[in-house]
């Protein structure tokens, strides 16, 4: 594996697990680096770079943000966000690694970045829905901001830092699977 493949499978899978977070925020902050110069998209995904698409996640990202400080309502942005950060989680990472077999590209893209922004989502799901039933929703707004953080700063990391983004994306993905299968033993 040669180090261009690996640096873009970081920053990939370290996109991808800030989905699991908040959907919009990951595309934003890859939007914006991909307009710096910071990190190329493949052709493919020359739209990730433009003006329209800025305005476009920025928009996105303000009401996503904004609609998860709404008791009840971010219950419900959990139920959309679960397919949707595998969506995004998917097209982030399918868009930074540069592989030229388009199966194997979109393999890739699919089960590492699809599916760990989606053990990720699933994990902040069950950790709201949990909130809800023991502070009635109160406490909701405590996660909401600690989800925007994560966010926040493992897509910075992801873009700067890539190798450190990736050994906190794996510590999570076995913290969170490990909580999963506690739970599915109840």
């Amino acid at each position: 594996m040669n180090m261009n493949l690996l640096l873009s499978l970081c920053v990939g899978l370290g996109l991808s697990a800030s989905c699991g977070f908040r959907v919009f925020l990951p595309m934003l902050a890859a939007n914006v680096a991909a307009m710096s110069g910071w990190i190329s998209p493949g052709e493919q995904f020359a739209w990730l770079s433009t003006w329209p698409a800025f305005f476009a996640l920025l928009s996105a990202t303000i009401a996503e943000i904004g609609g998860y400080y709404i008791p009840f309502v971010d219950n419900l942005l959990d139920t959309i966000a679960t397919p949707a950060a595998v969506i995004a989680g998917t097209l982030l990472t399918t868009s930074v690694i540069e592989i030229n077999n388009p199966v194997l590209h979109w393999g890739l893209g699919l089960m590492l970045g699809g599916g760990t922004a989606g053990i990720v989502q699933a994990g902040t799901g069950l950790l709201r829905l949990l909130s809800s039933k023991t502070t009635a929703g109160f406490g909701n707004p405590v996660v909401s901001t600690a989800e925007n953080v994560a966010s926040f700063s493992l897509s910075g990391l992801a873009i700067f830092l890539p190798f450190l983004a990736i050994v906190l994306v794996v510590l999570l993905v076995i913290w969170l699977l490990k909580r999963l299968m506690s739970l599915k033993k109840l």
